[in-house]
């Protein structure tokens, strides 16, 4: 479902000749055609989701590699790329919504240290995937692990 949503955008880019969207929808369907292969199968929309939030982290990482560098122009072009990859992504969840997920998830699990960071994120990665970034999910994670 989600790859004929992109593959209809990417007929539509072109016929609107919108170069910037067509670009980053070719870029897309190049990182799904590889996933497709090193997994042997095709990609179900939450593998995509995985993929294009990958794509995402890669460009927000670049971003920041800009500012540094002050390069305004680039930054401008990968925020829009940004933008564009997260019409795909189903609707963001806050930082308050996963910290109540998390919440339930220590009731259920009981964790007694740090040592049991992995069995929450295997838990509470399917939960959000796509709709949160990982990597702030993990210091959240961290964060509440500390205090027990």
């Amino acid at each position: 479902m989600l790859n004929e949503k992109i593959n209809n955008d990417l007929k539509n880019a072109m016929k609107n000749k919108d170069k910037e969207k067509l670009n980053v929808i070719r870029m897309l369907k190049s990182a799904i055609t590889l996933a497709k292969i090193d997994l042997k199968h095709e990609p179900n929309d939450n593998e995509i989701i995985d993929i294009i939030a990958k794509q995402i982290k890669m460009r927000n990482d670049s971003i920041k590699e800009f500012a540094k560098a002050k390069r305004d122009d680039l930054i401008n072009q990968y925020q829009n790329e940004v933008n564009i990859l997260k019409e795909y992504l189903p609707e963001q969840i806050t930082k308050e919504e996963v910290t109540a997920i998390l919440e339930k998830l220590f009731e259920e699990i009981k964790p007694t240290s740090q040592k049991d960071m992995g069995k929450i994120m295997k838990e509470l990665t399917p939960k959000i995937s796509g709709r949160f970034d990982k990597g702030e999910a993990s210091k959240l994670v961290r964060d509440m692990l500390s205090k027990i």
